[in-house]
């Protein structure tokens, strides 16, 4: 064989390497933060949940909501692009590790999840129990809620139940499906106020142009995180962890949120921080 064939066939073996499943296999022994810079973009699953993410269907663009302006800041910190792709709360974890997105922001470090994937140490962000209500209802604290005259809607079997049911029993609580009853009862009058964590009663206020968004003292709130692929190679969940620490700290994390709430016509003073150290 000569040199011009052999370097021929050098090149058809190189090139059939690099689309056989050994070539995927083989990039995917790279580390998450590696494969990241290679690719040039930083993938970030996103689902349609405001104020989390938000498409715009004018443009079809993922353009607003605090993971995507934290996808943007940390894409750019990796001067990489940021790339979204959709994905459900359902299918994340499956697609982090298949490999097909790098981060999912609002993913609960539950202990289930901790099997599947990896999150950082330091929290994403804090969100809170609160109460959608009536105007004109006093809801200060908890104990405001507690008597009998006071109808909660609840989604039956929920924390939030548990929540009410042990903290709050002289209340009327009324026990519904899901959290769409729970909020059509709130606007139908049937019930003074309706108990679940923040971020859907955000959207629920904005659509119904009524009541108010309290959280009651003492305040109950929990931490949030992000997932990304479970590998040997800790240096990308290293990296995102101090990313995400840098941007709670400094208060960017309460700043994107805040101006998600104005693009989605919220106030946000009259709307939970998602800082736990901003609860009063």
């Amino acid at each position: 064989m000569n040199f011009t064939r052999r370097r021929a066939v050098q090149a058809l073996g190189v090139t059939a390497l690099a689309s056989s499943p050994w070539a995927s296999a083989l990039a995917q022994t790279e580390g998450t933060l590696a494969q990241i810079k290679q690719r040039g973009a930083l993938r970030v699953g996103v689902t349609q949940a405001p104020p989390w993410y938000s498409k715009d269907l004018k443009t079809n663009e993922w353009s607003s909501g605090l993971g995507v302006s934290m996808g943007k800041a940390m894409a750019s910190a990796l001067g990489v692009k940021f790339e979204p792709v959709e994905v459900t709360w359902g299918t994340a974890v499956a697609a982090l590790q298949g490999n097909k997105i790098d981060i999912m922001y609002m993913m609960d470090a539950t202990p289930e999840r901790a099997q599947a994937v990896d999150f950082p140490q330091a929290p994403l962000l804090f969100y809170s129990l609160a109460v959608l209500a009536r105007d004109d209802l006093k809801v200060a604290a908890w104990a405001d809620l507690n008597q009998p005259a006071v109808r909660i809607a609840v989604p039956q079997g929920s924390s939030m139940d548990k929540f009410v049911t042990e903290n709050i029993p002289k209340a009327s609580i009324q026990r519904f499906p899901g959290n769409p009853e729970a909020i059509a009862a709130f606007q139908a009058g049937r019930v003074d106020a309706v108990c679940l964590f923040h971020p859907p009663l955000l959207a629920a206020r904005q659509r119904l142009g009524t009541g108010k968004i309290v959280v009651p003292t003492p305040a109950q709130s929990q931490p949030s995180s992000a997932a990304v692929r479970k590998e040997a190679d800790k240096s990308f969940v290293t990296w995102v962890d101090k990313a995400i620490a840098g941007h709670y700290q400094s208060g960017q994390t309460q700043k994107w949120y805040e101006e998600f709430l104005v693009g989605f016509g919220l106030d946000p003073k009259a709307s939970p921080p998602v800082m736990k150290e901003m609860l009063k």
